[in-house]
């Protein structure tokens, strides 16, 4: 576990909201092991929280820009910057200013049960929110859209499935992407031998090294990994969407009070306008580490952006 100072949040109005949701956690029924503390008023999380001073950020090592080490090793990205931003509303929820941030580790693979085992308040990664994750599960609203495609080197010439046929691949363990080729598999009769490694970065030293013929997992994620290695010459993002992958804030499920808190921040900031000029400044502006992505935000995030803007003329 790693634990900073945190920096101030980004934005005029950073202090945080959210809302129009991830449509999958939002009809969340609370149960009675959810029900507020009668001693605090407080669901669980937030009484711990107030009890502890401390909200723990479950962080990714090698996912940029939502969540990656800086040349310092400190955790920085997107997710994180918008989780910060939950933390400072869970200082005004539960009347503490001065709450301080403890970063932990996670992988793909531990990332839920990090959530649902209580080892971390908000799992801060690049995290596919669907229907099944939502069972173990909440989300924040969506914060980014991405899909499944490939990388593969420059001199390749593997562009769709049918090209995979009786090749490696590679994809990181307990992503939706491993699922994702496994149906690619069946559906085209590839007989893909598909392989795991434990973080995206490992799956890219797989393709590097040349045991495996591709690397599947989310677009923004390889050209992040590409971005980062300074590789553009070397490989390639390439196909078409293999999978449909909304992104969200993980949390623990049937907290209402803690929902409302992180659906408030997205909502504030929705209504602040900080969210377009966030996204631009880890996806079209030069990162912290030096790499550019400029990756334009896509017509879907901007509209689920819009419908976050409560103030007038907002698009609710």
């Amino acid at each position: 576990m790693h634990q900073f100072p945190r920096g101030p949040i980004r934005g005029p109005t950073c202090r945080p909201t959210i809302v129009a949701g991830l449509l999958l956690a939002a009809c969340l029924l609370a149960t009675p092991a959810t029900a507020q503390t009668a001693s605090e008023g407080l669901s669980p999380t937030l009484a711990n929280i107030k009890k502890t001073h401390v909200v723990r950020l479950g962080f990714r090592e090698s996912s940029p820009p939502f969540s990656f080490l800086d040349h310092s090793n400190r955790p920085i990205g997107y997710s994180l910057e918008l989780c910060e931003a939950i933390v400072d509303e869970i200082g005004v929820e539960v009347d503490d200013a001065n709450l301080k941030v403890e970063y932990v580790k996670v992988t793909s693979d531990d990332r839920i049960p990090a959530v649902t085992d209580n080892k971390i308040d908000l799992e801060c990664g690049s995290t596919t929110a669907n229907a099944e994750r939502a069972k173990l599960v909440a989300f924040s609203p969506l914060m980014f859209v991405a899909g499944t495609k490939l990388m593969v080197p420059k001199a390749s010439t593997i562009s769709a499935p049918a090209d995979l046929k009786g090749k490696t691949v590679v994809v990181t363990k307990g992503t939706t992407n491993e699922q994702a080729m496994h149906n690619v598999d069946k559906k085209f009769s590839l007989g893909l031998n598909i392989v795991t490694a434990p973080d995206h970065e490992q799956s890219y030293q797989m393709l590097v090294d040349g045991k495996a013929d591709a690397f599947a997992t989310d677009d923004i994620l390889l050209y992040g990994l590409i971005a980062r290695h300074k590789t553009q010459a070397q490989f390639k993002v390439t196909g078409e969407y293999l999978s449909y992958d909304p992104y969200g804030i993980m949390f623990r499920k049937g907290e209402p009070q803690l929902k409302a808190v992180v659906d408030r921040t997205f909502r504030k900031l929705g209504s602040g306008r900080d969210l377009i000029p966030l996204y631009n400044k880890w996806f079209v502006s030069r990162l912290p580490t030096g790499e550019k992505l400029g990756v334009s935000i896509s017509p879907q995030l901007e509209e689920a952006f819009k419908a976050l803007d409560d103030s007038a003329g907002g698009a609710n």
